[in-house]
């Protein structure tokens, strides 16, 4: 399981974990806490589903919704920050998409994902258009989600 393998480098490197979700609704978090002894790494989880919670938990500023959409790079970007500052966390993972079935549009369809993780200095954001149902669009958003972390730690050695 990967949320496993999640935890046990990220115990073996004691890096500690904080998530900000979107559109996931808390099943990064879920899959993270599956995992056990995950209370050793794993800080805090938020599902900042609305923009208000966005902007008043992790510091998304309203100009950026406005100007680049609550779907976006630079939301991620601030969500992954956010969340990591609050928890007082080593890395920080945020989740920010359209799972539809509707709320999707020409230039941002249904399934567009954006996953961000600050860790360090550094900043990561992948950008996805995950093909499937809502649920299935979640779902793999989350396990994408979960290998990010593994492809950043794993780089780091």
């Amino acid at each position: 399981m990967i949320a496993e393998k999640v935890g046990e480098l990220l115990r073996a490197k004691s890096i500690t974990l904080a998530v900000a979700e979107s559109f996931t609704g808390g099943l990064v978090s879920n899959m993270i806490t599956d995992a056990p002894g995950s209370s050793e790494y794993f800080l805090v989880g938020l599902v900042t589903y609305s923009n208000d919670s966005k902007k008043s938990l992790l510091g998304v500023k309203e100009s950026t919704m406005i100007e680049y959409g609550t779907v976006s790079e630079e939301v991620a970007r601030e969500m992954a920050i956010g969340v990591k500052e609050i928890a007082g966390a080593d890395m920080g993972l945020s989740t920010t998409g359209i799972a539809g079935p509707s709320g999707g549009t020409e230039e941002k369809p249904v399934g567009l994902t954006y996953i961000g993780l600050s860790y360090r200095s550094e900043m990561f954001v992948e950008k996805m258009i995950l093909p499937g149902s809502r649920e299935e669009i979640k779902r793999a958003a989350a396990i994408h989600a979960l290998d990010k972390i593994l492809q950043v730690i794993e780089c780091d050695e």
